[in-house]
């Protein structure tokens, strides 16, 4: 039988409660509600107004951003190409294990290839951007068609002007087409 002694002042949270055990509020002294603690903002908060007021991503951000998005794209879609390849060698009679053999190696093989190559390409639009953001000191579509036009151009330059200027011209498209998305799906859908 438990002492009768630690039961007598059970408005102090520091003694034991009839079940034997203490109870203990840590914020007891603070006078706050333990509500307004853990009510947290949902709001990224900054230590600069500047910061506040730049509704974009820094250029590191940007970077890792795109690169990483370009390669798990292109990796995915050579994996799928990879596939499809795979399935179309198959010949008759092949064990299961050399068909599965055959995908898994065609999947990564393809696979790597593409995502190496929009990885690159990720890679080079996020650092273009980028400087056209610093160099223009303004963030507006311009920065990105001109990244896109840049973008294309350097990454043909090894395969002669021409292939440059046409993949330039395709890489600057798809930047305002992608731009232009971009602003409809910011109109037309409720978010």
């Amino acid at each position: 039988m438990a002492d009768p002694r630690l039961f007598d002042n059970q408005s102090d949270p520091h003694h034991p409660t009839e079940s034997g055990r203490r109870q203990y509020n840590p914020y007891q002294d603070l006078n706050i509600p333990y509500r307004t603690i853990y009510d947290l903002p949902t709001s990224p908060e900054y230590l600069f107004q500047e910061e506040a007021l730049a509704q974009r991503r820094s250029w590191g951000e940007n970077l890792t951003y795109y690169t990483g998005v370009g390669y798990l794209g292109g990796a995915v879609g050579g994996a799928a190409v990879g596939l499809r390849r795979a399935v179309k060698a198959a010949e008759p009679g092949e064990t299961t294990k050399l068909r599965l053999n055959r995908v898994l190696n065609s999947c990564g093989q393809d696979g790597r290839r593409f995502g190496n190559k929009l990885g690159v390409i990720g890679l080079l639009y996020a650092g273009m951007e980028s400087s056209m953001v610093a160099v223009r000191d303004r963030d507006d579509w311009i920065n990105s068609v001109v990244a896109g036009l840049g973008t294309g151009a350097l990454f043909r330059a090894a395969n002669g002007p021409r292939s440059a200027a046409i993949a330039g011209a395709i890489g600057g498209l798809l930047a305002g087409a992608a731009m232009a998305g971009k602003q409809t799906v910011k109109r037309y859908v409720p978010f």
